[in-house]
Order: C-alpha cells, then structure tokens, then sequence
C-alpha cells in the first residue's frame, strides 16, 4: 500500500471538492424540451395570471372568459398544475399559403426600407444601429422634414417584433413609414408631424429570431419568441431597469422568458440601450415618446409592469401616472383595444418601456394588436394595420408635451 503524506491528501481533497463545486452537472440544468402552448383555465385577477408568469411561462394571450393561452416547458407546466388550475394542450397554429399580400422577410423589409430612402430622400433616411448575435443589421428609418440634420425637435421611438413570432407588428411599423412618407405634403397632418418630429421606427429589432421563425411560405412560423444566442435570451426581459426583480421573468434556460444571465447581455438588448443613451443631448433625452408594439391581446399598457403600484415614489408621479393612463385610454379609444397599466395584466420584470420610462423618462408604452393569433392569415393583414395607425399618429402627437394629455403644459412643457 502506497502512504500518502498528510499535505498531499490535503491539496488532493481540495482539488476534489473545487471538480465536484464547479461541475456542469452541478452548475446547471439541463436544458429541456421545447416549450408547448397550453391553455390554462383558472386564472381570474392579475395576481394570479402573474402567479402563471412566475413559473416562468410565457403567457402567449388572454382570452375574453379569462383563460390564459401559454407556452411552456414541461417544469413550467407541472408548476402551473401544482397551483390547482387545469391544463389543455393547444393545437399548433394552421398552414396557411402565402399571398401577394404576406408578411415580409427580413430580406424584403430591408428592400422596402431602401425604396423608401430612394423615393422620399428628403424626409427619410436609413439608419443601423448595430448589430444582431448572428450579425444581421438591426436597421430602420429616421423620418423627419431635414433628415439628414438633428434638430431641436420632439423625438418618438418606435420598435417591433422583438419577439420574434409576433410577425404582425412589424407590418404594423411598416405601414406607419409608409403612411408618414406617401402622406407627406398632401395630408396635412402628417404633414405637421413630419415638419415638428424626428422619428426614428425599427421594425425588426429581433432579425436573428424572426428569420429563424419564418422557416417557410407555406406555414406559419416556428413560435419562436427569444433571440438565438446559443443560450436563446427573451429580450423583453433583458433590460436594466428592476431586471429580474420581481417573478416576472426566469432564470431557467429553456424557458420562454428566460432573461439572460445580466441585464444588457443580449447584443439586441444592448444595441437598443446604447442608442437610446445616444438621444441625451446635452444632458437631456431627445425622445419623448416609446412605443413597442406587440400581439396578440388588444391592448394598449403603460409602465410598470414589475410593480401593481400605480405610483412610485421618485419613478412614477401623481401626474406622470395621470397622463400615461389619460394617453393610454385615447389611444384605446382610436384603436378599440383595452386600456391598463401593465402590471394589471401580470407582473413582468426587465422589460422595455419599464426602462425607457423608469431609467429614461421617456413617456412609455406597448401596443399589444390583434388578430387571434401570433400568425393572422395575410389576407387580414391590411385590415389588422389599418386599425391601429390612426392611434400611432395620435401618439406622435403628444411629443411636444405629453401632459398636454392632463392640461398641464403650462406647468411642465412652458419654455
């Protein structure tokens, strides 16, 4: 038998100990199956829809007797079934042929953002802000009277499909460009905005996942949501402001709302985050208004989304409340969709208009359009966007001042 000194033994066994601390088994999961959508019965008040988002599943939609449509990984679902609500399997989205009217390709938004630079050069000009995981331009327009200079006017911020299956509202975005550019100097109130505004509208903000979703022409898409990093991040829980604070997002890799492991760790994330900070000119933000547009619930929501508090102290005022909901409940009126803060659907944490707002001040909001699915027939696509663009102008609007929405420009927009 070999004897082994006293010191040796030592060394080896802490040597042992530092292998089995930092294992792979030990020091993660591993990874599950993809996630599936589930309909959950049960759920009735914000509290306990946000009980259903803790779990970290994604809650995909609410349907009108207030049931939740769901994706979820296998954990996920038996946390949910432990809460004692029942579970469905839904059924995966129809095929559908695509159309002379379909939705675009990242390939064709790029080529239609081309065009509208070529046509409309004096009011419009591409811009890049940087770039996806996969190297892909995160691109959109600037559109303003004098593009090519920076102007002391209002800004508004405009971005969607950050969740990559949620293919509607990039058409969303791209009927605004071209409803701000084909109505300039006919109509004249497009004609007002594009002559007081800079606005700046990004309709793919998510390229390497909404490439991977549109997979075919002759099927709706893969319902992917996250980016495709190779620990695949929801960007929608990735900003720094109350990141990971509060439920509203998980920590679990596989799971639809995974939210990275730090605040800003997705390229995307980061790319938005370092523009935004770039719009502080001499000290001050330029944009004034952000909204990032969703589906599919009908809805228009206001910050915070981590907190059911309406107010709070030092981040969101009496009167800032006052005139996020009083916009809000206008837009609604224009649109038809439900008007709330965004907590009183669930609590969610790291999300873009709670940063833009909470880290910001930037007057905030999300538009969660319709359609019944992430994945409308295209022959539906005009009607969807029509409905919703005379509430995107209305928005734009409010830039000058929006507590001109509660009467009190003169208190806080006087020069």
């Amino acid at each position: 038998m070999v004897k082994l000194s006293r010191p040796f033994v030592a060394v080896l066994s802490a040597l042992l100990l530092v292998l089995a601390v930092t294992s792979p088994a030990r020091a993660a999961a591993a990874p599950e199956p993809p996630s599936q959508r589930y309909l959950v019965s049960g759920p009735k008040t914000p509290q306990q829809r946000s009980q259903v988002a803790r779990t970290g599943a994604a809650i995909d939609a609410v349907r009108k007797d207030g049931s939740l449509e769901v994706s979820a990984i296998a954990s996920e679902l038996k946390a949910i079934k432990k809460l004692g609500y029942t579970v469905a399997a839904l059924p995966s989205p129809q095929p559908y042929q695509r159309l002379a009217t379909s939705y675009h390709t990242f390939a064709e938004m790029q080529a239609e953002l081309d065009a509208v630079v070529a046509a409309y050069p004096q009011i419009a000009r591409k811009v890049v802000i940087g770039k996806s995981y996969q190297g892909r331009d995160i691109v959109g327009v600037k559109i303003s009277d004098n593009v090519a200079v920076d102007e002391n006017e209002p800004e508004t911020l405009y971005i969607s499909n950050i969740h990559a299956r949620e293919r509607l509202t990039a058409e969303q975005t791209l009927d605004l460009i071209g409803t701000l550019t084909r109505g300039y100097g006919s109509n004249t109130r497009i004609t007002n905005l594009v002559n007081s505004r800079e606005m700046w509208i990004f309709p793919m903000v998510n390229p390497d996942g909404q490439v991977y979703d549109m997979t075919s022409d002759t099927q709706p898409g893969r319902m992917w949501r996250k980016n495709r990093q190779p620990a695949p991040t929801d960007l929608n829980r990735n900003f720094p402001y109350k990141w990971g604070c509060c439920g509203g997002s998980s920590g679990n890799v596989s799971s639809e709302t995974y939210r990275g492991p730090s605040p800003e760790s997705a390229p995307e994330t980061k790319v938005l985050t370092n523009f935004v900070r770039s719009r502080i000119v001499g000290g001050v933000q330029q944009i004034k208004l952000f909204l990032d547009i969703h589906s599919d619930a009908e809805m228009v929501l206001w910050p915070f989304g981590y907190t059911y508090n309406d107010t709070v102290p030092g981040s969101m005022s009496t009167d800032e409340e006052a005139t996020h909901r009083t916009i809000g409940r206008t837009l609604a009126a224009s649109n038809g969709f439900t008007p709330q803060q965004s907590s009183d659907l669930y609590i969610t944490d790291g999300t873009t208009d709670d940063w833009t707002w909470g880290d910001q001040r930037i007057f905030s909001f999300t538009f969660e359009l319709g359609g019944g699915s992430f994945y409308p027939s295209p022959s539906r696509i005009d009607s969807l966007v029509a409905g919703t663009r005379d509430s995107l102008l209305t928005l734009t609007e409010y830039a000058d001042c929006p507590y001109r929405a509660i009467g009190k420009q003169a208190q806080y927009c006087a020069a």
